[in-house]
């Protein structure tokens, strides 16, 4: 077993004033869970605004015990690994006894988010890789349908996603962080710890909701998918409809 010491939620966030509250909402409400547990692991937020052009680092400010630090990378690996690098050095733990909680600034995390991934890592867990699913709020009646047939809870565990995603700091130290990558930097750096022969646990018992915008801020993301790709694969599986 392995004890956790401290938690360190990281999350990169690119011209997100307008999404960016209420996923500080949820990972603080997330925090207060793990907090209120006796012998709790302190926990610590660090938002990293990457070349913000809105008012994104602002809107992070406002909430109690978030550290926001800006950048000019415009590279959303660069923006996770200057968070987590923060994070361990001032987390007064050893690496070894610090868990690093990712998620993406247009993402919204259950209450049960860090004490799940936290119990994780107690049971000797490297790495943990949890399931998103979009708002459908933001996706047609179609898209909404098409994801339905295509993504089962247990279709979609050992899916790599940035937005639900966590390791411990002895492990992410190791294999060398988060490569410096303007997409796929999530699926890099988990191909790296199976690698390493790190533990890796998927699970779809923590969810997170991440946005169903179509349009992102990378090209080849989640935005693209939903918008080019989704409803043609549910089509190319079901070729009856």
């Amino acid at each position: 077993m392995t004890a956790v010491e401290h938690i360190a939620v990281v999350i990169p966030a690119r011209d997100e004033s307008e999404l960016i509250g209420r996923c500080l909402e949820s990972v603080l409400a997330a925090r207060g869970v793990v907090e209120a547990a006796r012998h709790a692991p302190s926990v610590s937020v660090v938002v990293v605004a990457d070349r913000c052009t809105d008012d994104t680092a602002n809107v992070a400010r406002r909430f109690p015990g978030v550290t926001v630090v800006e950048i000019d990378a415009g590279n959303v690996g660069v923006a996770r690994s200057t968070g987590v690098l923060l994070a361990l050095e001032s987390s007064g733990s050893s690496p070894h006894g610090v868990w690093i909680a990712s998620t993406d600034a247009d993402s919204v995390v259950p209450d049960g988010w860090l004490q799940r991934q936290a119990a994780f890592a107690h049971g000797g867990a490297g790495v943990v890789l949890g399931t998103v699913r979009p708002d459908f709020a933001d996706l047609s009646a179609e898209q909404a349908a098409a994801w339905g047939e295509l993504h089962s809870p247990a279709d979609a565990v050992g899916e790599v996603h940035g937005a639900n995603l966590g390791v411990r700091g002895d492990v992410y130290l190791a294999v060398g962080g988060f490569p410096g990558l303007p997409e796929h930097e999530d699926v890099g750096f988990v191909d790296r710890c199976v690698a390493l022969g790190a533990r890796i646990v998927a699970t779809d018992s923590c969810e997170v909701t991440t946005s169903g915008r179509q349009v992102g801020r990378t090209p080849g993301g989640f935005a693209r998918y939903l918008r080019d790709d989704l409803v043609q694969s549910e089509i190319f599986a079901n070729p009856a409809h």
